[in-house]
């Protein structure tokens, strides 16, 4: 596999983000240009100095209409990626290939949606209007036996990671009790406070088996962005660099967007494996080397799944992984320190990006002492996208 150029010469410099909430009473424009804004003005960047922008292909938001209402002016490069979640830190992909080549020296990655008082994507695929494209098509296999929403889809698969692995739905309530441990903790959580036990993880009701009400994550109003510049720029900047060591984007064979169900097996998730492979050659990195992982954790089963396919353990074997306290803060591996998707925030995984920014200036909330790198990864169950960050030596 070849040396991704961009490795290692790029960094975050910024971060910014409005208040997660359930309803936000503002546009999901004005929410975007908020977290932009906020992202600008931590790294110390003028809106005029910014020549890209890229952002998910489920934004509203055009980068045009951002860029107008900033006075950003010019811009050099635009991109969209597709796949919801899985998207996120592909983001961080295109500004670093954007930067190390020339075509923009700033390139603002946002995310900005009214997803619990606005459109909620948990609420499934039921109304979409027919038409004549593959996507329909596609959707049209499993709308007619009820496999509408996303909790429906995962649990398909998840049922039988459990029967094959002999894991159990307590072993998808430890990280479900790690993430609000972390959250309880954090000001900017949703559920700040509010911790759970593993006990009140069994007893939340079923969605739909076996994924209770705890395993799902939420549903927010709110918004983030993320400045991406040269190493070399960022070290002039007031915060620390997050230095990009790895990014990748991945599509496993035979994959469908969410029920990749005709695989041989239904208990990995091939697209998170070949992030993985890029993330570790490319760095000159292994898990060995993570002080902590940001986890994408729409779903707890496919955090299960990803702790093997990035090979923190053998397959069938992140539930003993997961066992002891090892994920929570002060364990081997902490994950999603900022509470996650279940705990802080539903951001498409663009605020796990900014947590992990964040434990490499060494600032997060829960920070993990001694801290170098830090994996990082986008929703999975469709192509997806990871990243390692380091602190900069």
């Amino acid at each position: 596999m070849s040396q991704h150029s961009f490795a290692g010469k790029v960094a975050i410099a910024g971060i910014g983000a409005t208040e997660f909430s359930k309803d936000s009473g503002r546009s999901e424009l004005r929410l975007a240009v908020e977290a932009v804004a906020g992202a600008l003005a931590d790294a110390g960047i003028a809106p005029t100095e910014v020549g890209g922008m890229v952002t998910y292909s489920s934004e509203t938001n055009p980068d045009v209409d951002i860029a107008r209402s900033l006075g950003i002016g010019e811009l050099t490069f635009f991109s969209r990626i597709h796949y919801g979640g899985g998207a996120a830190c592909a983001t961080i992909q295109q500004a670093a290939l954007a930067v190390a080549s020339g075509v923009a020296d700033v390139v603002v990655c946002y995310r900005a949606f009214n997803e619990r008082s606005g459109n909620r994507f948990g609420a499934g695929v039921q109304d979409r209007a027919p038409m004549a494209n593959a996507e329909s098509a596609h959707f049209a296999f499993y709308m007619p036996v009820g496999l509408l929403t996303p909790a429906q889809w995962v649990a398909m698969a998840a049922q039988r990671y459990l029967h094959v692995s002999g894991a159990t739905s307590e072993d998808l309530g430890r990280v479900a009790v790690a993430d609000r441990r972390h959250a309880a903790t954090n000001p900017k959580a949703w559920f700040y406070g509010q911790p759970i036990t593993l006990a009140e993880h069994q007893e939340s009701r079923f969605i739909v088996e076996p994924l209770h009400l705890l395993d799902c994550c939420q549903e927010t109003d709110g918004a983030q962005a993320i400045v991406v510049t040269s190493l070399e720029r960022a070290r002039d900047l007031p915060n620390p660099p997050a230095v990009v060591a790895a990014a990748a984007q991945g599509s496993g064979e035979g994959q469908d967007m969410m029920t990749s169900y005709y695989r041989d097996d239904l208990c990995g998730l091939p697209e998170m494996s070949v992030v993985a492979r890029q993330l570790w050659a490319t760095s000159g990195l292994g898990p060995d080397d993570m002080q902590a992982a940001i986890l994408y954790d729409h779903f707890t089963p496919y955090v299960l799944y990803q702790l093997e396919e990035l090979g923190f353990c053998a397959k069938g074997e992140a539930k003993d992984f997961v066992a002891d306290g090892r994920i929570e803060l002060g364990g081997a591996l902490p994950i999603n320190t900022h509470g996650g998707q279940l705990g802080e925030a539903y951001l498409h995984g663009m605020n796990g990006i900014a947590e992990g920014v964040r434990l490499v200036r060494g600032s997060s909330v829960n920070q993990v002492p001694e801290l170098e790198h830090v994996v990082v990864t986008a929703g999975t169950g469709v192509p997806t996208s990871g990243l390692i960050l380091g602190v900069d030596r």
